[in-house]
């Protein structure tokens, strides 16, 4: 490969972004919108039916939890990325040490592919509408159809491809396909409302009379389906803000937002929050509601035979696409955990495989069924490192502790960072076990933040001391 074709493909691994190639605005809008208005939002909505969410519920908590988690972008994760415009993985291994960032990263990239993997399940079940394969049902965990499996590695194939070129490539296949895949999911949402006051006969003449339509039929606050836990507007609240917790407070985003020109382009997170997190989610609400009201029995959560149900053969290349636009930025960040191991080797080929490893996750239906406890789980294992650099950057300097300390040092391992990381995961763990309602998955997060963050600091004043400088 020629410089000039390096340079153009260079994603800076281990050093600053230089200022020459950092972008605009516009290049997160597009990426944000993309990204979160996607596929994984036809699994997101009918959850939120299936845990039998009220619709004062729902529109409340999705309000206030995307706003809290713009908010999160915004002040917590942009400033720093921008001011050291460094990847997640380098910035925490001059934190923690190379021994210590070497098992996060494996920790957070195997728990992106994941993710991505149930993107890309998404994504062939549109598939399976075309060419009419078997397909896995609402408790199904493992593949069920040699035609599932074939359609997921034919989708994930391609989806790592377009990864491996890196972030331009990510970010331009974004822009591309956002304002297209907007319009289709507000069309999900009109179209499944309509057919709701055809089926029911319901006069929908009013706001008033919209409102109960929601109440009486589509958001209406019943109990769960069997397996699904039972949500209020404090579980939509959390699970809205939290959801990507691993981006924003756990601040795997610096790997994204190094490349922005101003910290305040966090706000382009906006877009996917309330066109994505929003809209689309309410949209595919509708449709399953639908799908549940026409037939009780039928509780399979199938984003492609939703789409097609509402906008035909467009519906089914929305899934498609969608599912292709978030797992990209997805495996695009877990190549760059696996790359941050293995320095040596070439970010392409790290990508690549990463992402054939998200596809070989794609084919267990597992994840994609369980989406909303996995993310809670997957936000809390990589919360507190957030901490660990929040707390680093910004308070560090103010209580006279050295930042960097790994760096400064030469540590292997961080032993505060550490201790910090896995005591607050066993104390959330442990609260989650105790079985009280507030302690559910979805809550102890929060209390989580703070904790690492006051045992990080409590332990570095110990060993700082402990280790004269």
């Amino acid at each position: 490969m020629t410089d000039a074709k390096q340079e153009k493909h260079a994603e800076y691994e281990r050093e600053p972004v230089p200022a020459s190639k950092t972008r605009g605005l516009k290049a997160f809008v597009g990426m944000y919108a993309g990204e979160h208005c996607a596929g994984t939002e036809l699994m997101i909505g009918p959850l939120f039916v299936a845990a039998g969410v009220g619709a004062f519920d729902v529109l409340g908590g999705l309000l206030i939890g995307n706003l809290l988690a713009v908010l999160s972008w915004v002040f917590l994760c942009a400033p720093i990325a921008v001011r050291v415009r460094l990847t997640l993985y380098y910035h925490l291994e001059r934190i923690c040490g190379r021994n210590l960032v070497t098992l996060y990263n494996l920790a957070n990239g195997i728990m992106f592919c994941f993710l991505a993997g149930s993107m890309i399940t998404v994504s062939a079940t549109a598939l399976g509408v075309w060419f009419k394969f078997p397909m896995p049902g609402l408790n199904d965990l493992m593949p069920n159809s040699v035609g599932w499996v074939l359609a997921v590695l034919a989708v994930g194939t391609l989806i790592s491809i377009v990864a491996a070129w890196g972030y331009e490539t990510v970010s331009k296949v974004a822009n591309i396909a956002a304002p297209w895949m907007v319009l289709i999911f507000l069309g999900f949402g009109i179209v499944g409302l309509r057919q709701f006051i055809d089926v029911t006969g319901a006069e929908v003449d009013s706001l008033s009379s919209l409102w109960a339509l929601c109440n009486e039929h589509i958001w209406k606050g019943g109990e769960p389906l069997p397996g699904q836990i039972k949500f209020t507007i404090w579980h939509v609240t959390f699970f809205a803000w939290f959801c990507n917790m691993a981006m924003h407070v756990g601040m795997s985003d610096l790997s994204v937002l190094r490349f922005a020109n101003k910290w305040w382009y966090g706000i382009a997170s906006a877009t996917g929050m309330y066109v994505g997190h929003f809209m689309a989610w309410l949209a595919a609400s509708i449709l399953y509601a639908l799908q549940l009201h026409i037939d009780p029995s039928n509780t399979n959560v199938l984003p492609g035979p939703l789409a097609y149900s509402a906008a035909g053969v467009a519906g089914l290349i929305c899934v498609i696409v969608a599912g292709w636009t978030t797992a990209n930025p997805t495996i695009y960040r877990a190549g760059l955990a696996f790359q941050a191991i293995m320095p040596r080797k070439s970010r392409f080929a790290v990508t690549l495989c990463t992402g054939l490893l998200a596809t070989l996750a794609g084919m267990f239906p597992a994840v994609a069924m369980r989406l909303l406890g996995f993310v809670a789980i997957y936000g809390l294992i990589l919360m507190p490192m957030g901490a660990v650099i929040f707390t680093d950057f910004w308070i560090f300097p103010k209580v006279g502790l050295k930042q960097y300390y790994a760096e400064y040092r030469g540590l292997k391992v961080n032993w505060a960072a550490g201790i910090a990381w896995i005591a607050t995961l066993v104390i959330c763990v442990a609260l989650v076990q105790s079985g009280k309602p507030q302690f559910q998955i979805f809550f102890v997060s929060l209390p989580g933040w703070f904790i690492a963050s006051i045992l990080y600091i409590l332990i570095s004043k110990i060993q700082q001391r402990a280790e004269p400088v």
